[in-house]
């Protein structure tokens, strides 16, 4: 397995490493929300690791953003709060399981990998499309009526949450929190990177995919789509 931890606790983050390492599984780690955001949405892992109580964003918010962009890796929710309503509030955002603190590491184990096994079967997406504009999750290839795109890392990100909520409009804020988390940079600098991702998508094609919904955000979008 190829399992994230997202938990700000270094002894527990340790400890996990250790036991499963040994196992021969591989371990990637964040000691907070937003890195946790981004290497879940932009690697390829079998199974999440999520703390509730995680700093500049919890854990119920990760797992809520990660849905919402699309994403369906099997995430279980790892924390101390036990009441019923904790429980059925991490389920709603989107948890696949739910253990508390603290835990047997030999359960947690057994749990991860009936996740894995149940995810398998699921049909995950690996390949969006919309018209003739084609975005391979795993390879990180983007390709227009067969022809091969350029695409910077950032454009790259805009792209995917841009196709998964396809032709539903993304709001420049989600944008931003997808690109920076909750420390966007000052100035036009995601303006920049969706005229630099419009060049490379829409620029030689007569049918344009990327349009802005004015004072809302962006989408993309094919022949039912209105112009800008």
């Amino acid at each position: 397995m190829r399992v994230l931890v997202v938990e700000d606790n270094r002894n527990l983050v340790a400890n996990l490493f250790e036991y499963f390492e040994r196992a021969g599984h591989l371990m990637d780690a964040a000691p907070d929300g937003p890195t946790g955001l981004h290497l879940a949405r932009s690697q390829d892992y079998d199974v999440v690791v999520l703390d509730w109580g995680l700093p500049r964003m919890d854990g119920h918010a990760v797992l809520q953003s990660l849905r919402e962009q699309g994403h369906d890796v099997p995430v279980l929710m790892l924390t101390a709060r036990e009441e019923l309503p904790d429980r059925i509030a991490g389920l709603r955002a989107g948890a696949d399981d739910y253990l508390t603190k603290p835990f047997d590491l030999e359960e947690l184990s057994l749990r991860l990998q009936a996740l894995v096994s149940r995810s398998t079967g699921r049909g995950r997406r690996k390949v969006l499309q919309v018209e003739d504009l084609v975005f391979n999750l795993k390879t990180l290839e983007a390709t227009r009526a067969g022809k091969a795109l350029h695409l910077f890392p950032a454009g790259r990100t805009i792209l995917e949450t841009l196709m998964l909520a396809s032709p539903a409009v993304v709001r420049r804020e989600r944008l931003e929190e997808v690109l920076w988390g909750d420390d966007p940079p000052d100035g036009n600098l995601l303006r920049s990177h969706i005229y630099e991702l419009r060049r490379s998508v829409d620029g030689p094609f007569q049918l344009k995919l990327i349009h802005t919904v004015s004072r809302t955000g962006y989408r993309i979008a094919g022949k039912d789509a209105h112009a800008d």
